[in-house]
């Protein structure tokens, strides 16, 4: 090995150890090893820049905007309290009204706001009706991650392979490419969540102070609210005793979730962490106050926290301009389309730039605050992956790592080096972040396709795949973590059901992808 490939090795090892660590945010991990490769000449300037200009990650962040615009317009709220039954049911009978239409909508909208609509009103719905609210909020959060692996716009990772993919030059995914391997997919997934989730699953575990002081909150004209720390919340990898919670939000914390445990004593030594759940008891100017807050990923205090009123005509537009979207990203590309407009490129940028921009017009979301909806931290993670992923292709490392695969595959041929890539893209994203592991994973993919000189589609599939079906941790998936604490879950709740996910997806996806898109060899 080279002085070179050995840098490249030694910084993502750093990379990773600093992930799972979780100091500072992946995005500004990811950029100071990116800057240490550009000054060690590994990469140059423009190979360094080049992520922040890539369609897919700008695809990325106008699609947040989108999906900020739906969730405002209440339609995906209104839809689901329809779907909930108003008396009592079997927890398998209420999944399965209620699963597949999430599984559907996450399909076309971000994760993350389509399990903050949700979580809390099927929370407050299990609660009216006599459920436990622990065999909804997991199941939840999985059917979004099932869900957005059916299209294009389903999760942020298979925009990061898409634009990856043309910057190679290849001609990148079609709307619904992935559907193929993702709808089949979904339906067992759903299938193992509704046989095995009332076993798998624990009972609701009682709030350690509620009961005794939820009464007495009313009558003091407080009550009790449960909030989800985001990104943006000041006071992360502070102690809260250095933080003066009550001060800034005037509301007093009762107790902390974090990381599968409830901590109701010494609270001031806790260091918060993002995803981290607060239970709090708080007046009605805090949730006016605070509902629609960046700093809080959710919020539920038992009942409908108060939403910015939106017309009537504005949720059904807001519906009209996401179908019309994904309607137009699809037939956008076809032949006929093309060679009608040669000058103007009709993909998912183009129809999720000019959704965001008429969305903003219509005041669909506040177009002052439209900063505040898109993750930052996100897109400069995947901008900066882009930049990782060119060291690794630049330095040789994987070309080397390739090799590796390609012995260890021995007989098993590209079908074992494909069984081999998912598995590693799922451990990584498992441990860190979705697209960190989908950066890491693509260079191997290109180079390993290239060793036994096949297609590549199938590996990048199976990338796409494997970096965003993290079921077994509450750290694989952003969703994991908000339903962690809204459910008050352990980390062993999700290893129970989530391991056996990641088991049946990883053999399904390396017994299928190959008969959807063969290897050509």
């Amino acid at each position: 090995m080279n002085f070179e490939i050995i840098f490249v090795l030694v910084g993502l090892i750093g990379m990773l150890v600093a992930l799972i660590m979780d100091k500072m945010r992946p995005g500004i991990v990811l950029l100071s090893l990116v800057v240490v490769f550009m000054a060690a000449g590994i990469i140059t300037p423009k190979q360094m820049v080049a992520g922040f200009s890539n369609r897919g990650m700008i695809t990325v962040a106008l699609l947040f905007l989108v999906s900020e615009g739906v969730r405002q317009s209440g339609a995906l709220a209104t839809v689901i309290k329809k779907l909930l039954p108003e008396r009592k049911m079997s927890v398998t009978q209420a999944q399965l009204r209620l699963l597949p239409v999430v599984s559907a909508f996450s399909a076309f909208l971000n994760n993350t706001p389509v399990v903050v609509i949700f979580a809390p009103i099927v929370k407050n719905w299990a609660k009216k009706v006599g459920l436990s609210c622990t065999k909804f909020l997991i199941p939840l959060s999985y059917a979004t991650i099932l869900g957005g692996l059916c299209t294009l716009i389903g999760t942020s990772t298979n925009l990061v392979v898409h634009g990856m993919m043309i910057d190679r030059g290849l001609p990148g995914l079609k709307m619904f490419d992935l559907a193929f391997i993702g709808i089949p997919i979904t339906i067992v997934g759903l299938l193992f969540i509704l046989l095995t989730s009332k076993k798998l699953l624990p009972a609701e575990r009682p709030d350690n102070f509620e009961e005794e002081e939820a009464d007495a909150a009313e009558e003091s004209g407080k009550h009790i609210v449960e909030v989800v720390l985001a990104s943006r919340f000041p006071g992360l990898k502070r102690k809260l005793k250095s933080f003066d919670f009550k001060r800034r939000y005037g509301a007093e914390i009762k107790e902390i979730r974090q990381g599968g445990q409830v901590i109701t004593e010494n609270l001031g030594e806790v260091r918060l962490q993002e995803g981290d759940t607060l239970v709090l008891l708080a007046d009605e100017a805090f949730t006016k106050t605070w509902g629609d807050s960046s700093v809080f990923l959710m919020m539920t205090n038992g009942k409908e926290i108060p939403s910015r009123p939106m017309p009537v005509w504005k949720k059904w537009t807001a519906l009209a301009l996401l179908l019309i979207m994904i309607i137009g990203a699809t037939i956008g590309e076809l032949p006929y389309f093309q060679e009608r407009f040669p000058n103007v490129k009709m993909d998912m940028f183009f129809f999720a730039a000019v959704t965001a921009v008429v969305m903003a017009w219509l005041k669909i979301f506040p177009p002052k605050k439209y900063t505040k909806y898109i993750s930052w931290d996100i897109l400069i993670t995947i901008a900066c992956a882009f930049a990782i992923s060119a060291a690794m292709e630049e330095s040789g490392l994987a070309s080397l790592i390739a090799e590796f695969i390609k012995s260890v595959s021995g007989s098993l041929g590209a079908w074992g080096a494909l069984a081999l890539l998912y598995f590693v893209t799922l451990v990584i994203t498992e441990l860190i972040t979705n697209n960190a592991a989908a950066a890491l994973a693509f260079p191997l993919a290109l180079e390993t396709a290239s060793q036994f000189g096949v297609d590549p589609m199938p590996f990048f599939i199976a990338i796409c795949i494997a970096a965003s079906a993290g079921f077994a941790t509450p750290i694989g998936y952003q969703t994991n973590l908000i339903v962690q604490g809204a459910g008050n879950y352990k980390f062993t709740d999700f290893v129970k059901i989530g391991l056996p996910m990641d088991i049946i997806v990883m053999i399904l996806s390396i017994t299928l992808i190959p008969l959807i898109w063969p290897f050509g060899n």
